[in-house]
C-alpha cells in the first residue's frame, strides 16, 4: 500500500514544482498539499474504501484547483503579462477525473455517482465525456435517464441530431415502457424540426415557427381588420399579385414542415401507446405537447387522442377530472392555468363531470367534482381580490351548484365521511350555522354514527351555536354538549378520539362538575383499553389540565388515580416523573422522594427499558448521592439483558 501511495505522490512532482516556480503556492503550502493528498491516498487504498472517501478527495481537489486559478490570475495581474499554460493547469482536472474513474469502478451501481462524473466532464468541457457516456450506458442500460442525458448531450453540445436520435431509439428498445423516454424523444424530434424551420426563416426562405404564439395570431387578426392603415399606395397599384404569389409559396413550405411534424408525432404516439397502453399520464403529456405546437391537422390529431383516451380510460376518475379541467383552458387565447374561469367554460366542465357520474358514479368522482368547483370559486375570488364566498352572481350560482352536488352524492349513496365533513364545513364558511348544525346532526345520527371527524365537527358547531349569543352558556346548553361528547367518547377508542378529548377537556376545564365526569369516563376507557405506549396519552393530558387549573397537589392526586389503573403506560410514568423533577429542582425534597417512587413503580413493568434506567441514574447523579447513583447502576446491570449497553456508568 505504501509503495503505491508513494508512487502516486511522486507523479505529482512536476505539477508541484511548476506551482512553486510560478509563485502560485509557497513551499510551506505545497508541503501541506502533499500531506493532505497522502492522507486521502491512504484512505483510498484501504481494503474497503467508502464512497465518502472518494467524494471528500474530489471536493478537496476542486477547491484546490479553484484556489490555483485565483492565485494564477493574481500573479498574472501583478506581472502585467499573460502566462502560457503549463502542466499545473491540466493536472488538477486530470486528477479529479482519475478519482471519479476509480470511484465509479468501485461503485458501479451508484447512478448518482455516475451523473456527478458526467456533470464534471460537461462543466469542464473534457474530451472524456463520450467515453464516460459509453461506460454508464454499458453498466446502466435499464435507466432511462442515462439515455436521455446522452442524447441531450449529443443534440445540444455536439449538434449531432442523428447520433441523438440513434441513442433515443436504442434506449426505447431497451426501456420500451419508460414514459419519460417517449416524451423526451418526441420533444427532441420536434425541436430539431423547429430548428430546421428557424434556419429557413433566417435565410428568408420561410416564415413563422412550429411553436404556437397566440400573440402573433392576435396581431395578425388585428392587422387584417385594419389593413387599410398598413397598405401603401404602391402595394395597391402593382405589387399585390407578387406578394400573394410569395405568400402562397411560403405557405406551401410552412405546410410541409407542419405535415412532417404531425407525421413524427403520430408515429411516436402510436409506438408509445402500443408499448405502454395503460399509462394515462403519457397521453396527457402528448396532448399538451400537441397543443403547444402549430401543426397541420393538429385538431384532428387532438380529437383522435381524446377518442383513444375515452376508449381506454373511461373507467378512471382521473381521466374525467382531467377532461373537465381541460374545458376551462382556452387553447386559442393567452389564458393560463389557474386564471379566472369564465361561466361558459365552467358550464362545459360541469357537463363533463355530469357525464362522468353517469359512467362512473363513485365517491372518488364526487370528491374530484366538488374539489374542482371549490377551486373554481376560490380562484375567482382571489382574482377579484374580494372576500371569500362573496355575493356575486357567478359565485352564488357556483356555490348553489356545489351544494346540489353534495346532496346528489348523498342521494346516490356515494357520500363518504370526508364529503360529509366538506358539506358541513361549506355551510359554516357561508355563515349558515343553523343549516350546518342540522346537517351534522343528521349525519351523526345516521350512517356516520361512528365517524370521529364528523363528530368533532358536530361538537364544534354546537359549541359555536351555544356561545354565539352569550359567551357563558347555560347549564342546559352545557349538559346537551356533554351528552353529545359522552355519546361518542364511550364508543370510540381513545387513540382515535384525540381531538374530541382535547376539545372536551378545554371546553369544560372551568366547569368542575362536567370536568370530573369527563375524568370518570376517561378512567373507564383507560381501564378497558390500557394506557398508550406511544402517541396520544389521555391521562397525561388530563394531569396537565389539572396542574394548570388547580396546582401540584390536585395534579398529584389525579395522577395517582391513573397510575392505580392496570397498564397505565410508560408515557404516563414519564410525565409524572417530569412533573416531580421540575419541583425537586427547586429543593423540594418530598418531590424527589415521589420521583423515586414513580421510577420504582415504572421499573416493575418496564425493567428492560434502558432509557428509563438512564433517566433514573441521571436523576440520582444530579439530585441524589453517589451511593444511590451507584446502587441504581448496579441494579441496571443486573436487570438488563443487554449487559453490553452498560459497560460503565458513563454510558448511562
Amino acid at each position: 500500500m505504501a509503495d503505491v501511495v508513494q508512487y502516486r505522490l511522486e507523479r505529482m512532482v512536476n505539477e508541484l514544482d511548476d506551482l512553486e516556480r510560478r509563485g502560485v503556492f509557497s513551499r510551506r503550502e505545497i508541503a501541506e498539499i502533499v500531506k493532505q493528498r497522502r492522507k486521502f491516498e491512504y484512505r483510498l487504498k484501504r481494503p474497503s474504501p467508502l464512497k465518502q472517501d472518494y467524494l471528500a478527495y474530489i471536493e478537496y481537489e476542486k477547491q484546490l484547483d479553484s484556489l490555483r486559478r485565483l492565485r494564477k490570475k493574481s500573479v498574472a495581474r501583478e506581472a502585467k503579462k499573460k502566462t502560457k499554460k503549463s502542466v499545473s493547469d491540466f493536472a488538477g482536472v486530470s486528477r479529479i477525473l482519475e478519482i471519479y474513474q476509480l470511484a465509479v469502478m468501485r461503485y458501479k451501481g451508484d447512478i448518482d455517482l455516475w451523473f456527478r462524473y458526467l456533470e464534471f466532464c460537461r462543466e469542464r468541457r473534457n474530451g472524456r465525456m463520450k467515453k464516460v457516456l459509453a461506460q454508464v450506458i454499458r453498466f446502466h442500460p435499464k435507466v432511462p435517464g442515462v439515455w436521455i442525458y446522452a442524447a441531450a448531450w449529443e443534440f445540444d453540445h455536439n449538434l449531432n441530431a442523428t447520433a441523438a436520435r440513434a441513442l433515443m431509439q436504442s434506449g426505447l428498445r431497451v426501456c420500451p415502457t419508460s414514459e419519460d423516454l417517449w416524451v423526451e424523444y418526441l420533444r427532441m424530434e420536434l425541436t430539431y424540426l423547429n430548428k430546421l424551420k428557424a434556419r429557413k426563416v433566417a435565410l428568408g426562405e420561410d416564415e413563422g415557427t412550429l411553436i404556437n404564439d397566440h400573440r402573433d395570431a392576435d396581431e395578425k387578426q388585428w392587422r387584417e381588420e385594419n389593413k387599410d392603415l398598413f397598405m401603401s399606395l404602391d402595394e395597391e397599384r402593382g405589387s399585390r399579385d407578387v406578394s400573394n404569389g410569395q405568400n402562397e409559396e411560403s405557405k406551401k413550405k410552412s405546410d410541409m414542415f407542419q405535415e412532417q411534424g404531425l407525421s413524427i408525432l403520430r408515429t411516436i404516439y402510436s409506438g408509445a401507446v402500443e408499448a405502454i397502453p395503460s399509462r394515462f399520464s403519457l397521453r396527457t403529456q402528448f396532448f399538451e405537447i400537441l397543443e403547444a405546437i402549430n401543426l397541420a391537422g393538429s385538431k384532428e390529431m387532438q380529437k383522435e387522442i381524446l377518442s383513444d383516451m375515452k376508449r381506454d380510460f373511461s373507467a378512471e376518475p382521473e381521466y374525467w377530472d382531467w377532461l373537465a379541467r381541460l374545458e376551462t383552458i382556452d387553447s386559442e387565447s393567452t389564458q393560463e392555468r389557474g386564471t379566472d374561469i369564465v361561466p361558459s367554460q365552467l358550464q362545459k366542465a360541469v357537463q363533463v363531470y355530469e357525464e362522468a357520474l353517469k359512467f362512473l358514479p363513485s365517491a372518488v368522482m364526487f370528491n374530484l367534482y366538488t374539489k374542482f368547483l371549490m377551486d373554481a370559486i376560490v380562484s375567482r375570488e382571489k382574482t377579484k381580490n374580494s372576500e371569500p364566498f362573496s355575493t356575486s352572481e357567478h359565485t352564488v350560482g357556483s356555490l348553489s351548484h356545489l351544494l346540489m352536488v353534495y346532496e346528489k352524492a348523498e342521494n346516490m349513496g356515494c357520500l363518504t365521511e370526508d364529503l360529509a365533513c366538506q358539506h358541513v364545513s361549506l355551510y359554516l364558511q357561508l355563515g349558515k350555522l343553523d343549516e350546518a348544525r342540522k346537517l351534522a346532526e343528521k349525519f351523526c345520527n345516521g350512517k356516520f354514527s361512528g365517524a370521529v371527524h364528523l363528530w368533532l365537527l358536530r361538537v364544534s358547531v354546537e359549541m359555536k351555536y351555544v356561545t354565539r349569543k352569550c359567551p357563558s352558556p347555560s347549564k342546559a346548553d352545557l349538559l346537551s354538549i356533554f351528552e353529545l361528547l359522552r355519546n361518542i367518547l364511550t364508543k370510540v377508542a381513545i387513540s382515535e378520539a384525540e381531538g374530541l378529548w382535547l376539545m372536551a377537556l378545554k371546553f369544560f376545564s372551568n366547569h368542575k362538575h362536567f370536568f370530573d365526569k369527563l375524568v370518570d369516563i376517561s378512567l373507564v376507557s383507560l381501564a378497558k383499553d390500557g394506557g398508550s405506549e406511544n402517541g396520544f396519552c389521555l391521562s397525561s393530558a388530563i394531569v396537565n389540565f389539572v396542574l394548570q387549573k388547580d396546582g401540584i397537589q390536585s395534579a398529584r392526586e389525579m395522577y395517582k388515580r391513573f397510575l392505580a389503573l392496570p397498564r397505565p403506560g410508560l408515557p404516563m410514568y414519564k410525565i409524572c416523573i417530569e412533573l416531580e423533577l421540575n419541583l425537586a429542582a427547586i429543593n423540594d425534597k418530598d418531590c424527589l422522594v415521589n420521583a423515586r417512587k414513580l421510577f420504582e413503580s415504572a421499573l416493575t413493568t418496564y425493567d428492560q427499558d434502558i432509557n428509563l434506567w438512564q433517566d433514573y441514574y441521571s436523576m440520582e447523579i444530579k439530585m441524589g448521592t453517589s451511593e444511590t447513583a451507584a446502587a441504581v447502576h448496579w441494579r441496571a446491570r443486573k436487570k438488563l439483558k443487554d449487559a453490553a449497553a452498560l459497560i460503565g456508568p458513563a454510558q448511562l
